[in-house]
């Protein structure tokens, strides 16, 4: 227990060191370093403390008491979610996040919404590409091909974001020029379905995939951009698309292969490339390199892959993890200024099962 504490400790004195927590403030932090000590009962007996940080940080306001006394409990029972999430993915950190509040169940049904059809059977196939002098280190974000994160709100459009993102790299790419696309566009307007599983369409807040999206957007024509067609985080609207107004328009888009250098080679090459991924280990993420000892390869959520490293922090008795670079849509609060680091490898949760890439005209 002293010794696990002890690695803790100072894998947030690093972080800290590093201001990769430096949203974080004292409650907070002391909060994280409990969460994960054997002593679970004794942080309990302060949760109400607790709990009033974490409403005054995320802006939390409940309808009454009833329900505040039920999210109290919800919360109680993510700090000992966050300790098993600990103990299980020791590379990362987890704790206290916007999402301590809901329950697994909401938490899947409000920020997630990838639907899981067997299209990689069907669909088009990325051709193999060279993996020789790859970079060791390679991130999208610093040659200019990636938006500023995004919120989905709760709404399980994470697969419109997550298209949109791709696209908006592809277009990058082709064009030169940076635009944020229109996720209300396809929240709204695209209601394709997958070829081999007819009853898998995108349904706005109620879920889809990220190359049924790319399909729409090829027969459309094009995106909107955001400022054209800007986020409500609603569905069911009227469709509002514009052909006049197309922003950035799809040449093609393929599934890349099972294959942890064919996926290297196609971001390099392609640009940013949109990953579906299960997130159980997301809800309690604070930040470092997520390498879980046990992960469900049951996909739930659309992200976009930027980048690659080749060696993220770890605590001293453990190697540094080469790590996949995601960025997420649910806000700069959330992980590390909205990404997530994952272990690059073994396809952990899932993160290689599922990934398409796009080019634009």
């Amino acid at each position: 227990m002293a010794k696990d504490l002890v690695f803790l400790l100072l894998t947030l004195l690093v972080f800290t060191a590093s201001c990769a927590f430096s949203s974080l403030d004292g409650a907070e932090d002391s909060l994280i370093r409990q969460v994960v000590d054997e002593e679970q009962d004794d942080l309990l007996l302060d949760a109400d403390i607790h709990f009033a940080s974490f409403r005054r940080r995320f802006g939390k306001k409940y309808a009454n008491a009833e329900e505040h006394s039920y999210r109290l409990s919800v919360f109680k029972a993510n700090l000992r979610r966050a300790r098993r999430h600990q103990k299980l993915d020791p590379t990362a950190v987890h704790g206290v996040t916007q999402f301590s509040d809901l329950t697994p169940e909401e938490f899947e049904r409000n920020y997630l919404g990838l639907k899981r059809p067997s299209f990689l059977k069907e669909a088009r196939k990325a051709p193999i590409l060279p993996t020789n002098n790859l970079p060791v280190d390679f991130d999208w974000r610093d040659r200019g091909a990636v938006t500023p994160v995004k919120n989905q709100g709760s709404c399980g459009s994470c697969w419109s974001f997550s298209a949109s993102a791709a696209l908006e790299g592809a277009n990058f790419l082709a064009t030169g020029k940076l635009l944020s696309l229109s996720e209300q566009q396809l929240v709204d307007c695209d209601h394709q379905c997958d070829p081999s599983e007819p009853s898998a369409c995108d349904a706005g807040c109620n879920g889809g995939l990220m190359t049924t999206a790319f399909e729409y957007t090829l027969k459309a024509g094009g995106l909107m951009r955001e400022e054209d067609y800007p986020y409500t985080g609603t569905d069911r609207g009227q469709c509002k698309f514009d052909k006049t107004k197309i922003a950035a328009s799809v040449a093609n888009f393929s599934v890349v292969s099972l294959d942890e250098d064919q996926i290297a080679a196609n971001l390099v090459k392609n640009g940013p490339l949109a990953v579906g991924i299960n997130a159980v280990f997301m809800q309690t993420y604070i930040g470092g390199v997520s390498c879980p000892y046990i992960c469900g390869r049951r996909l739930d959520h659309g992200v976009l892959l930027v980048g690659y490293g080749s060696a993220g922090y770890a605590p001293i008795r453990l190697k540094e993890k080469p790590f996949w670079i995601i960025k997420n849509s649910w806000g700069e609060n959330w992980g590390e200024k909205g990404y997530y680091k994952i272990c690059r490898g073994r396809n952990v949760c899932g993160v290689d099962s599922m990934v398409s890439t796009v080019t634009a005209v």
